[in-house]
């Protein structure tokens, strides 16, 4: 199936804004929403909540449904505008959903998409969201019929999803662009490592990220046994440090964040600067993108964390724009009292031959916390 045919029909039957977070089993179709010559208003939203808000207000303002798009580990983070908000029994506010179906059961994916992928289908039955499946064999006609159904649900006011398997888009035109950035966020991890007391507790959130710092961890010491690596729970990771920062005041804990995650539950940094925890240090890797899952950029290219951290109370938050400067936050976790961060803007590439933790979650969890005590 084409996204750029797709994304035609959704326009054909009135919708005007798209908005979501980008997902990898829907990278040809967030690819297509990019380049799209077409007359719709895309959004790359904080989060799929958000974008459930933004669809809602679309809605209200010009009459005509909107279209959602998302990962299936999204489903989560809209629980509450669209229960509390766009379904029948409440405003009644009809929504396409486009969902990445992760985690499928009997196909082989990441420990964090096996649960969600089982119980995909079944919370969107207790959303009372009616759906239909897409796979590489939907042909155009039947994708015809699906949306046909899906107009006359939303037409009553309620919402439609449509859950996306694996390889159902062709690779069209690529959306391509830089950031601008030069640094390499693997170098930069791997001068983290170095530089930070052996000692130190470090908490990594979801995707390449903690992908990078797994294999340079090894590569260096030969375990990461100090790494908490964040598979799953986008956004999460600087609350869990926090965490573990609150009943650990005898280690050093460090936050490793992408923008990205760091966007989606931004609330999490005036919460961490309330609770002033001296141990803790924060550091954003910024290249302006959800990489992990397809390069899409943000939807707050301009954001800066590091004036955001400050206007929210950490001691300290500096932008290093250099190589050198990142060889010292090493040094300055051993000296500095916190909650400090630090944003690092990087550049869009990582390895083609980049691997993946070889150990169960379980496991490295259970080797995390061994090494804690």
């Amino acid at each position: 199936m084409k996204a750029s045919r797709l994304l035609e029909q959704l326009e054909k039957m009135g919708i005007s804004t798209v908005a979501g977070v980008p997902d990898s089993t829907l990278k040809q179709f967030c690819d297509g929403v990019q380049t799209y010559q077409g007359n719709l208003k895309h959004y790359v939203t904080a989060n799929e909540g958000a974008a459930v808000g933004l669809a809602i207000g679309s809605y209200l303002g010009s009459g005509r449904p909107a279209c959602v798009y998302m990962q299936n580990s999204g489903i989560g983070n809209i629980v509450n505008p669209l229960a509390s908000l766009a379904n029948r029994d409440v405003y009644g506010i009809p929504l396409l959903l486009i969902v990445g179906w992760r985690g499928e059961p009997g196909v082989k994916d990441e420990p964090q998409h096996v649960f969600q992928g089982k119980i995909t289908c079944a919370l969107l039955e207790t959303l009372s969201v009616p759906y239909s499946v897409i796979d590489e064999n939907t042909t155009d006609e039947e994708m015809d019929a699906i949306l046909s159904e899906a107009d006359k649900i939303l037409s009553q006011g309620d919402q439609f999803a449509v859950v996306v398997k694996k390889g159902t888009f062709e690779k069209e035109a690529p959306f391509v662009w830089t950031n601008g950035s030069q640094m390499v966020r693997e170098t930069v991890l791997a001068a983290v490592l170095r530089g930070l007391p052996r000692e130190a507790v470090i908490v990594s959130t979801t995707g390449k990220i903690s992908r990078e710092l797994y294999e340079q961890s090894h590569a260096i010491y030969g375990n990461h046994d100090n790494i908490f690596m964040t598979v799953g729970g986008m956004g999460h990771a600087s609350m869990i440090a926090l965490g573990i920062a609150r009943n650990r005041p005898d280690k050093k804990v460090v936050c490793i964040d992408g923008d990205g995650a760091a966007l989606m539950h931004m609330g999490a940094l005036p919460f961490i600067a309330a609770q002033a925890p001296e141990n803790f240090y924060h550091i954003v890797i910024n290249n302006q993108a959800h990489e992990s899952v397809g390069a899409m950029p943000t939807g707050c290219r301009q954001t800066e964390f590091a004036r955001i951290a400050l206007a929210s109370g950490y001691r300290e938050a500096d932008k290093l724009d250099t190589q050198e400067a990142v060889e010292r936050i090493g040094g300055w976790v051993a000296e500095k009292t916190g909650p400090v961060l630090w944003e690092v803007p990087v550049s869009l590439e990582s390895r083609s031959d980049l691997g993946r933790p070889k150990e169960s979650a379980r496991e490295n969890k259970e080797g995390f916390m061994g090494g804690l005590k």
